[in-house]
């Protein structure tokens, strides 16, 4: 209203233009003229008639707005919950509010605006727009919970892991070890199991076991992560870095968890990780189940009217933890993961494969395509396929069994006799290849003389290996004289694990 007063003052008093009226009170010149045409029609001029405040103007010039009191106020609450809906919109709520309560409804433009001003007074966190079934937003407390071992005292620091759904705030929470890929992933598993579906969207925070580059416009996420995210038919969002107010969802239920789970547990000692999930389990109802403030819903109300119909279901399978690697294969066309070697195709020795690894499997992926598969848990620390072996080693017909034995012989006869045991009693010959380019990368480093010597002490104490002679030769061991082997190792049969006083060097 002062605005108003301020218009007709400038008009009836100051008699300026409108364009020039509009420009000193900071509206349009349409406002001015729909304001100077209403104080017209009633008879009103400047000064103002004596005991006329704003009040008494607004009366005089927006009757309708004094009658309004006669009208049926919106439940805003359910308005804003009813636009998480996919495809509902303020017409359509509008409509069916007037078709309920006919002339005592406000007019659409006046119950836009209405909604609009509730909204602007309402927390931040409800300022953001979240639609039935769409984002997930996950994060880790910052607190942790303390588990006792009973046998020795130890006490040891549980992560507390929440999930929310965005439309509902309904929530899930429960403690791991860590906040690794492994526990992160199984956490997810069973907080889509907890709500029973699965969401459009996952918006982790950017920890590592989710997102290997933190970017804001390009965030890479972690493969398995990615892979997992897949098999459920869903998609990651992480938040943009800094920015909290992007898992503002997140934010808020990592305190409602911290206080009203983790706090009634603060006096409690527990023994197991087991025992603390129970515990949290038997609080998360109490907390689903509790009415936001000032109102009758709660989280579990609003999950099963919102979210829950919105979910997409769940994959008949579980999704199998794997992780992701990348390796080059040498020459003998072997990968290496842990202490085993596991075989792919000949043709792509020299090349960045991509390694999916299962707690019973090993793939390995080229350009997306599966190339190769292996189990695990087999014996020996070689796993070759006769498909992946080319035919006479063509593609690597300069490395063979021959050539390593013509240059060892060029050294001398214990170099000689070392290569011949690093290809022998091996599933294949180019199992040892490894081992033999070690020894010819040591004959660059070391002259052919020492190298000779080396081998010699290597096979005198029953240990021709490749870190043995590598010992050997940087102890200098190779230039000292050959001590003669005690008589009461005689005794003992021969066996490379029978090794005497004169191989510890």
């Amino acid at each position: 209203m002062k605005q108003i007063i301020e218009v007709l003052r400038l008009k009836f008093e100051a008699k300026l233009s409108h364009e020039k009226i509009a420009r000193a009170c900071g509206v349009s010149k349409g406002a001015v003229s729909h304001y100077v045409s209403l104080a017209r029609a009633k008879g009103l001029g400047w000064p103002l008639p004596e005991g006329m405040d704003t009040a008494a103007l607004e009366a005089l010039l927006f009757p309708a707005r004094e009658a309004s009191s006669d009208r049926v106020e919106p439940d805003y609450f359910q308005i804003h919950q009813e636009l998480k809906r996919k495809g509902v919109t303020l017409q359509l709520l509008w409509s069916e509010y007037a078709a309920i309560h006919g002339a005592k409804a406000y007019r659409y433009s006046r119950y836009c605006d209405l909604y609009r001003q509730w909204r602007a007074r309402q927390k931040r966190s409800m300022r953001q727009q979240h639609r039935a079934g769409e984002k997930l937003f996950i994060d880790y407390c910052g607190p942790t919970m303390d588990i006792i071992d009973r046998h020795s005292g130890e006490v040891r620091q549980a992560q507390i892991f929440v999930g929310v759904l965005g439309a509902s705030s309904y929530t899930f929470a429960e403690a791991t070890w860590t906040q690794s890929l492994a526990d992160w992933i199984a956490s997810h598993q069973r907080m889509l199991r907890f709500f029973g579906g699965v969401p459009a969207l996952l918006v982790p925070d950017n920890l590592k076991a989710a997102v290997d580059k933190a970017c804001r416009y390009a965030p890479k996420v972690n493969d398995s992560y990615a892979e997992m995210a897949a098999h459920y038919g869903t998609a990651v969002l992480p938040a943009r870095p800094y920015k909290p107010k992007d898992k503002a969802k997140a934010e808020v239920a990592v305190q409602v968890v911290e206080r009203w789970i983790l706090a009634r547990l603060r006096h409690r000692q527990f023994f197991s990780l087991a025992e603390l999930n129970q515990a949290i389990a038997a609080l998360l109802p109490a907390l689903n189940e509790r009415p936001f403030q000032g109102r009758r819903e709660s989280r579990r109300d609003l999950f099963e009217t919102l979210d829950q119909p919105a979910l997409k279901p769940l994959p008949d399978d579980d999704y199998e933890f794997a992780q992701w690697r990348r390796a080059k294969p040498g020459i003998d066309y072997h990968v290496q993961v842990g202490k085993r070697f596991y075989s792919v195709p000949h043709a792509l020795v020299g090349q960045w494969l991509d390694l999916r690894i299962t707690a019973n499997t090993l793939e390995v992926m080229h350009k997306g395509k599966r190339v190769a598969s292996h189990a695990r848990q087999a014996p020996g620390r070689y796993s070759t396929q006769p498909e992946h072996m080319p035919k006479s080693h063509r593609a690597h017909r300069d490395w063979s069994p021959g050539r390593f034995m013509n240059w060892a012989a060029d050294i001398g006869p214990c170099t000689l006799q070392v290569v011949k045991q690093q290809l022998q009693d091996r599933p294949h010959p180019e199992h040892g290849y490894r081992a033999c380019l070690g020894l010819l990368n040591l004959s660059r480093r070391y002259d052919r003389q020492r190298l000779e010597k080396a081998c010699e002490r290597a096979l005198a104490i029953h240990s021709a290996s490749y870190q043995s002679i590598t010992s050997i030769l940087k102890q200098g061991l190779d230039q000292q004289p050959l001590e003669a082997v005690d008589d009461s190792q005689q005794d003992l049969p021969l066996h490379t694990n029978v090794r005497g006083a004169g191989y510890y060097h």
